[in-house]
C-alpha cells in the first residue's frame, strides 16, 4: 500500500520516555524535516509519546485511520520498555508474528558478530532467541532494511517503524522516502519568504495578513513576534509560503502594508 494523493500529509511520531524526561535530546524532528525538504516534501505534524502501550495504541489507531504517511522512531526493540511493535499490532487488531525476512536478517547478524568473536551463531541459545523477538511484527507487514546492523524495522499501512538510534533510523527513513514515496517528491512548487519589521504591534498588521490570504488563496501568511535579545529591539518576522508566483505578489503586498502602517524594515540604532 502506498500513498497516491498529490497532497499527501506526512506525520512523525517520536517514542521514548528518555526524550520526555530529558535524559536524551531528540534529534529526529529536525532531521526528518531536512530529509523531507530535500525531496520537496513537508512535515504536517509531529507527536512525542511515552513508552506506554495503551497511549501508543490509541495514538496509532488515530494515525492509521487518518490515511497520513507516518514515520515512527523508537520503541521497536525487545526489552520490557519497548512497546511500539505490540501497540501497532493492537491498533490494527492484528497478531504479532516472526517475519521470515526479519528472522533471516537477525540470523545473519548473529552469524556476523559470532565471526568477529562476539556471541554465537547458534540461534537456539537464549540470547539469540531474545534477539529474534525483534523480528515479531504485525501480521502482513513488510520489513524496512537496516544497513547499520541488519535488525529491520517494519512497514504497514503507510506507517514506517524504525529504531530510535539516529545512525539506524535516518538511513532507513531515507530508503523509505526514496523507495515508497518517490512519486510524491517535488510534485508541487513551494516557496517561503519573510522579512523583519520593527516598531509595529502584531495586532496592527493582522488585518493585512487576513486580507492577503483572501486575495491569494494558495498562499499562507505567518507572523512570528519576538521581544528581541534581552528585551531589546522587539520585532516581527512576517512572511508568506505557498505557490511561488502568488507568494511573490503576496510578499510585495505584505511589505507595502507593513510600511504603510508605520513599520520599519531597518533595525533600531543601538
Amino acid at each position: 500500500m502506498s500513498a497516491t494523493q498529490d497532497k499527501a500529509r506526512f506525520g512523525l511520531i517520536i517514542v521514548g520516555d528518555e526524550i520526555l524526561s530529558g535524559r536524551r535530546q531528540d534529534k529526529h524532528f529536525s532531521k526528518v524535516i531536512e530529509l523531507m525538504g530535500a525531496r520537496g516534501l513537508q512535515l504536517s505534524w509531529a507527536e512525542f509519546l511515552s513508552d506506554d502501550r495503551q497511549a501508543l495504541t490509541q495514538a496509532l489507531r488515530r494515525s492509521f485511520a487518518s490515511g497520513d504517511v507516518v514515520f515512527s522512531c523508537g520503541g521497536i526493540g525487545a526489552t520490557p520498555d519497548d512497546h511500539t511493535r505490540q501497540a501497532a499490532a493492537a491498533a490494527l487488531d492484528l497478531p504479532l508474528g516472526l517475519h521470515p525476512l526479519a528472522a533471516e536478517q537477525i540470523t545473519l547478524r548473529c552469524a556476523e558478530t559470532a565471526a568477529r568473536g562476539s556471541g554465537t551463531a547458534d540461534m537456539r541459545t537464549p540470547e539469540n532467541q531474545q534477539r529474534l523477538q525483534m523480528g515479531y511484527f504485525p501480521q502482513g507487514c513488510e520489513i524496512v532494511p537496516n544497513p547499520f546492523n541488519r535488525i529491520p524495522g517494519f512497514f504497514i499501512q503507510n506507517h514506517t517503524f524504525v529504531p530510535g538510534f539516529p545512525v539506524m533510523a535516518w538511513p532507513m527513513l531515507e530508503w523509505t522516502l526514496d523507495t515508497r514515496y518517490k512519486h510524491l517528491q517535488h510534485i508541487a512548487d513551494h516557496v517561503e519568504h519573510s522579512f523583519i519589521v520593527y516598531g509595529m504591534p502584531e495586532s496592527r498588521i493582522t488585518p493585512a495578513l487576513e486580507a492577503l490570504e483572501q486575495k491569494w488563496p494558495t498562499v499562507r501568511a505567518f507572523s512570528l513576534p519576538s521581544v528581541g535579545e534581552n528585551g531589546a529591539h522587539p520585532h516581527i518576522e512576517l512572511g508568506v509560503k505557498g505557490d511561488p508566483a502568488c507568494a511573490a505578489q503576496a510578499l510585495a503586498f505584505l511589505r507595502s502594508e507593513a510600511l504603510r502602517l508605520g513599520g520599519r524594515l531597518d533595525p533600531p540604532i543601538a
